[in-house]
């Protein structure tokens, strides 16, 4: 059996999603958030290999880019040999369990193993068991273990000029939490349920979707479900869902009569299972909300980066940074729809410039429409205590936003479209049902915020022409958000007229 860390961790997780790894994987669904996390966790992995300073990396590529993991494992030997200090990506092999430990740091009595996770936390039962399962591989292959530790993110670090290794980084201590997992035992039974070609029948659980992400396999395991079903309701956990589907509850007009329903939007949601024609309209809410707005009336939403190794002085790990927004606006009653863009220079912190061309692009007397506005007040707020000569005009930008998602999180209108959510991604279609204008799929380039922050700060390695083309897909994007909540606002004038 040929078996990784990561297929061990995904073992102890689910079954049935490691049996699904290694005979369906053809049904796995990554999204772009998963993506730029993976790709954001390679990138820390390389940083950290320099906390303990100078070091030896084993990695060799075969010509397609995959690991040579014979060549590796051949290099590890040679510097564990040679007494290198320092081995990072070092490689082993007992009987098809395979592992490459990030940082291999020789100490007085054997080696330590350093797993390096791109998190500020250290706590989440998947780092115990990768520790654990390396050093069962380590431990036979001879290699005396004398310490595991999770390599993460200083949560209270701040860069200055220079990036800090020793800072960035800690190491805490996981030598006793892995000696609570039995890794022999679970590989006993992984080889039992992966060497089973039939399917493995795992109930629904937590691990299935948390945080309003699914796992990879989700759309195959959920395909035999009635659509919608309990799982598509809204705001409840899914170890709450699960309970309530194994209780008989499997659809969600059979949920009317639960506690659940106290919630106005679950019921509008159950509602609409029942008669999928439904539609809510409360007109006086509307009218409530569209009469507290006012003209010159601004459209914004912001594009934002999240990255893990703070990029610019006096930012913290995963600081969520702005670089880029889009304005769509009407100075009064019966004018024009006008536009207005920016998109910061990338490979510089943009936080400055956004903040000036903010002050320049927004009147004061302006009412500024968001969708989920706590986000882009909280992102102006933050501008604002960072920059004192901005902070009067950006405080006023910020006070004077209103959340264009209100009328539909108050369950003012609601159509069985908008399946439970009253994000703009669902409220768009069911308001626009098959608008070719609004076919994200269609854009080039950019499709959604987690490609955005993935590609800009890109830029600043590509060339003149690269550049200005991906410049010219981050702008389309953005802009079509904005165009989207003009809209999403004139049909909410029309159901009231």
């Amino acid at each position: 059996m040929y078996f990784s860390k990561s297929k061990y961790c995904e073992f102890k997780k689910c079954t049935k999603k490691a049996w699904l790894s290694k005979y369906k994987p053809e049904e796995k669904k990554e999204d772009a958030t998963a993506l730029a996390i993976m790709a954001t966790g390679n990138e820390v992995g390389d940083l950290a290999m320099g906390m303990f300073g100078p070091f030896v990396e084993v990695t060799v590529l075969k010509e397609d880019g995959r690991p040579d993991i014979a060549k590796m494992e051949e290099r590890t030997k040679e510097e564990i040999a040679k007494g290198t200090e320092i081995i990072c990506e070092a490689s082993f092999d007992y009987n098809g369990l395979y592992c490459a430990v990030d940082i291999l740091k020789k100490t007085k009595n054997g080696y330590a193993i350093y797993e390096v996770k791109s998190t500020k936390s250290h706590n989440k039962p998947e780092y115990v068991w990768d520790l654990a399962y390396q050093k069962y591989v380590l431990t036979q292959c001879g290699i005396n273990v004398d310490g595991a530790f999770l390599v993460h993110f200083n949560p209270d670090y701040t860069r200055g000029e220079e990036l800090e290794l020793d800072k960035l980084f800690i190491a805490s201590d996981m030598s006793e939490k892995i000696e609570d997992v039995n890794v022999e035992e679970d590989l006993k039974e992984a080889e039992k349920v992966l060497k089973n070609e039939s399917e493995p029948v795992v109930k629904f659980g937590g691990s299935c979707r948390k945080n309003n992400h699914s796992c990879p396999y989700w759309e195959y395991c959920s395909k035999d479900l009635p659509t919608p079903s309990i799982f598509d309701l809204t705001s409840l956990s899914m170890p709450i869902k699960a309970k309530l589907f194994y209780s008989g509850i499997k659809t969600l007009d059979q949920a009317l009569n639960t506690k659940y329903a106290d919630n106005k939007l679950r019921k509008l949601q159950m509602l609409c299972a029942k008669d999928p024609d439904f539609v809510h309209v409360d007109k006086d809410g509307i009218r409530e909300f569209l009469n507290s707005l006012s003209y010159p009336l601004y459209f914004l939403d912001f594009e934002t980066m999240m990255p893990g190794v703070p990029l610019y002085k006096g930012n913290e790990c995963f600081k969520q940074i702005p670089f880029q927004y889009s304005l769509h606006y009407i100075e009064s009653e019966g004018g024009k729809i006008e536009h207005k863009e920016f998109l910061a220079e990338s490979g510089k912190d943009p936080c400055e410039d956004i903040a000036k061309r903010l002050c320049e692009d927004i009147p004061q007397n302006a009412c500024v429409l968001a969708y989920n506005a706590d986000f882009e007040r909280g992102k102006i707020n933050q501008l604002a205590s960072t920059f004192p000569e901005y902070k009067s005009a950006l405080i006023k930008i910020a006070e004077n936003i209103v959340d264009l998602e209100t009328p539909f999180k108050h369950g003012h209108y609601y159509v069985n479209a908008m399946h439970g959510s009253t994000s703009i991604k669902h409220v768009l279609p069911a308001l626009f049902p098959s608008d070719p204008e609004f076919n994200y799929n269609s854009l080039e380039g950019v499709h959604n915020g987690g490609e955005a922050m993935s590609i800009y700060p890109q830029i600043a390695y590509m060339n003149e022409e690269d550049a200005q083309k991906t410049r010219a897909e981050l702008l389309a994007y953005c802009k079509l958000d904005t165009l989207a909540m003009v809209k999403i606002w004139q049909k909410l004038v029309e159901i009231c007229n």
